[in-house]
Parts: C-alpha cells; structure tokens; sequence
C-alpha cells in the first residue's frame, strides 16, 4: 500500500510569505482547494489564486480581533483526524468536518519583534497562538498531513508533489520533527522574554534553540561529528559573519575566531590579535593595524604560523600584506578595503570573515558549558578594571607608560584560560604563558616564549626585560611574583584576595616592583 498522500485541500496561513504565490498557483492549477486567512488570503487573491475563507469553510467567524479564526473544531478536526480509521472518518462526517492534507504555516515575527525593540504590548501581540496549534496537530497526525513551517518547505514539496503526485511518509515525518523543533524553538524565545521582563537570568526551566547553519566536517578530532548552529542573537560574531573566501570553516576554526574576535573587540585603537588553539598568541595595539600585526607577531612567530588573526579595524592592503606573509587559517575583521581584498584573494585556502562592527565587550549576555547530565550557564565575563578602582600595594607606584601596559595586559589576561600570565611592553604582549596547573608554570612558560621570541628577532635580550606582567588570579605564593622579576618585568596587575597577599607584597618591594591590585578576578576554563 502506497504511504503517498495526495492533496485536496490544503490551509495556508503565513507572515513570511517567500515562494507564497508560486507554491499557491502550484496548487490551484492541481485542483487543491485552498484555505486562508488574513494576508496571506489577501496575497493570494491578488495573485489571481482561488481561496476560501477560513471561516467560511468552518462556518465559525473570526473574532476577538482576529486572535481566534482557526481554533475551531472545523479545523483541527480536519488536521488531528484520522483517515485510517473509521471511527474518526464518521465523526468527521458527522460534524462536516473535511479533511485538510497539507498546512503551511509560519509563525507571527515575536522573535524579530523583540529584536527590533518593540513595546511589551506589541511583542505579546506577535506571540502566535493558533499558528504553533495547528503545527502541533498537523505534525502529530503526519502519517495523513504534511505540514510545512519554513519558506523552503513550499519548494521542495511542491518537487515532491509534481513527481509523487503527493506527499511521502518519509517527508512527512521529516517536516514533522521540523515542526516541533520550531514550535519547541518559538516558545523558548518567548520564555526566555518574560524571563528578561521579570529581570530573571535564570528560570526555573531554560530552553535554549538554534538553527542549524552549518554541518561540519568533524569536531575536534575527526572521529566527532560537529554542527554550527546560530541562536539568531544579533551580537557581530562568527555566526554572524560574512565569509568572503576561503574554504569551509572547520570546528575549530569557528571556537578559535570566536575567541580572537572577543579579545580584539576589547581595545579601541587599532589592534590586532592572534589566536592558536583558543589562546592568544599575540596581542598588540598602535597607530596602525599593520604596525599591531608586526608587534602581535613579534611574541610568539612560532605559534602564530597556522593561527587565526583578528582585528577592530577596517583591513587595508598593509596590514592584508604582513598577515597574508605567514600560513594564516582565517581572518576575521569588520571589514576590508578593496585592495586588502585582493591582497587575501591569493591565498585561496584563507578564509576571510566580515562581521560589519565589533562585539561590545561590557554587553549582558550568557555563555554555556555542557557537563554530564546538564549544563552550566553563567553571565558573560564583561567585567573591565578601569585605572581609578586599582590599588597601588607596593611601595613603588607604577608609572604612567607602565600603568597603560598594566592594563592593557590584564585586558588580555581575561582571554587566556587559565593559570594565565600575560607580559606586556608598549601596548603588546611579549610572553603569555596559558592554561597551566598552578601560577608559576604559567609565569616560567611565558618568559621561555619571551626569551624564544627575542633570539627569533635576533635581539640579545628577553622581550620581557622591562616590560610589565598580569595575572588572572592572585599569586597564592611569592614564588610566581618572583619568577615575573627574574624575567625582567618591572610592575604587575593582579586581583589581589590571598592568604599570602603580604608575602607577595614585600617579595614585590624587594625586588623594586610596582604593583597593583583590581579586585576582579579572570578565570577562563
């Protein structure tokens, strides 16, 4: 027995009206009866399309100003009915209820209307409630309906009719799990609203949704397989970019320009960042992007070979040049001029990312992390020490040149997970150590790079040598301070908050350094 359902009446009812009109004269020239309402009746009409009314079909009118014209018998009857059996087929006759065999439906904007702004009362009156009752319905009886809830269904079943002279199980029961993904998607951004409206970050209950953008070649490791879904928050990004060349962004690729384009996003003169494996490898700020890239590059060429490079500026065909030099995987930006373009348009394999601006770094916001049998969520790290909330501790007070390092450093800091130490000199980094099981790896880490970096160069000096250090957490002993001193630092920046706070201090005035404390913490895991 054939699973193939053909069709005689379908309901069409959409705000996003795509491919409405074709699909309606599809149908109409094939003898379906078409009902609707509102718009999309309107839209048709004028398209030369015959449509009966709702609530002529149901004989039940619209009222209370439209909010119920399909919550009727006359039509969920006709979706939730089943044609298999008889019982249903003689209800149905007996209440004069038809069958409906296809429903497209698309939901009233609430998501776009909150984006846009919009006032309380109008964003509860784009909360779509007939619509995501009849998907329900369509979708739960799709061994005899086909229901259709995105713009793009109307194309592919309308190929499938043309050939199959009707719907197949197998799609049916595809666009069934589309349906409830979408209605499952829409009431998770109303709840998440109502949340925010009651000043809840977190709800009792918390659904999260996406759409898929991308499916991945592998995860992490090619043995995993990985998707790319968007949450249709409009904070510029990598879900948000326009990639203008290159080949298909890995897994990896995406976590790691995430992490460069967070981190550059921080600093407001022009600036660039390099990224390999989620850690910055190179940061810097000057006058011009080339002149950043040229000192970001400078603190670790080794690990920079294969990165991922971020900047806060429109790219122009200098900065394009010195990127473009050295093996780059993607480069992220707000923009790119013309000649920067084509300055990439050699290095075909390159990928190119546009986002339009920049991320707003003190945003609210919430970032996630799956563990077994859940998932955490916490609010997104804007915090940012302003030079008037630190603390001098030490005898010496820091001066201005180092003052500007000190918290540019700690600003990068915040972008290295941690243990992380991060050495700075003329607004750029000169070691960063990352990622470590206690402090003083990650301060011994960071001078080896510093001390590497200047041989590179073929400087007879570490980078270090004078140059400031950062820490994320406080120096729970002096051993780390002093590991910094050792390697020539001459200041440092840290939350402050230990037992041993005074030990570290007076390890600080020994060795002449100034130091001050934010009272904010960074970890990053």
């Amino acid at each position: 027995m054939s699973d193939i359902v053909p069709i005689r009446r379908a309901l069409i009812s959409v705000s996003d009206k795509t491919g409405l009109v074709e699909f309606g004269r599809f149908l109409a020239a094939r003898g379906v009866e078409i009902l609707s309402t509102g718009g999309t009746a309107r839209a048709l009409r004028e398209a030369g399309v015959a449509v009966r009314d709702v609530s002529e079909h149901t004989g039940f009118p619209e009222i209370l100003d439209g909010r119920v014209k399909t919550l009727v018998p006359g039509v969920h009857g006709g979706l939730l009915g089943r044609r298999d059996l008889p019982g249903h087929v003689a209800q149905m006759q007996a209440h004069g209820i038809a069958p409906i065999d296809l429903l497209a439906v698309n939901l009233y904007p609430f998501e776009a209307t909150v984006a846009q702004g919009a006032s309380f009362d109008a964003c509860i009156e784009t909360i779509d409630i007939g619509g995501p009752a009849m998907i329900r319905s369509a979708a739960k009886n799709h061994a005899h309906v086909a229901v259709l809830t995105e713009p793009a269904h109307l194309a592919e079943v309308e190929a499938e009719i043309a050939e199959q002279g009707g719907t197949t199980l197998a799609t049916r029961r595809r666009l069934a799990a589309a349906a409830y993904a979408r209605t499952a998607a829409y009431d998770a951004a109303i709840g998440a609203w109502f949340a925010q409206q009651r000043g809840e970050t977190f709800p009792p209950r918390l659904a999260l949704a996406g759409v898929l953008r991308q499916t991945l070649r592998y995860g992490e490791n090619p043995h995993q397989a990985a998707g790319f879904y968007v949450d249709g928050t409009d904070r510029p990004g990598v879900a948000t970019a326009r990639q203008v060349q290159g080949k298909e962004l890995s897994y990896n690729n995406l976590n790691d320009t995430d992490a460069a384009f967070e981190c550059v996003a921080e600093f407001e003169p022009p600036a660039i960042v390099i990224v390999k494996h989620a850690n910055p490898c190179g940061v810097a700020v000057a006058d011009s992007l080339a002149a950043a890239w040229d000192a970001a590059l400078r603190c670790d060429p080794v690990s920079a070979f294969g990165g991922i490079v971020a900047a806060n500026r429109v790219l122009d065909a200098a900065a394009a040049e010195r990127i473009a030099a050295i093996f780059t995987e993607v480069v992220v930006a707000p923009d790119a001029d013309e000649a920067a373009k084509a300055v990439f348009a050699r290095k075909k394999n390159l990928r190119l990312l546009l986002t339009g601006s920049l991320p707003d770094p003190a945003a609210p916001g919430l970032t996630f992390r799956s563990v077994a049998g859940g998932f955490l969520a916490q609010s997104r790290d804007a915090g940012r020490v302003a030079e008037a909330a630190l603390k001098v501790v030490t005898q010496r007070a820091p001066s201005a040149q180092e003052m500007a390092d000190l918290l540019f450093a700690f600003r990068v800091c915040k972008h290295v997970k941690s243990n992380a130490i991060v050495y700075a000199r003329g607004l750029a980094t000169v070691g960063i150590g990352a990622g470590q099981m206690n402090r003083v790896e990650s301060s011994r880490i960071a001078a080896w790079k510093s001390a590497d970096a200047a041989r590179a160069a073929g400087l007879d000096r570490p980078l270090a040598e004078g140059s400031v250090v950062a820490s994320d957490a406080f120096f729970p002993f002096a051993d780390g301070l002093e590991t910094a001193a050792a390697a020539g630092a001459t200041a440092v920046i840290q939350p402050g908050g230990s037992l041993r706070d005074a030990e570290v201090i007076a390890a600080a005035d020994r060795a002449g350094l100034a130091m001050v404390f934010t009272g904010m913490r960074h970890f990053r895991h």
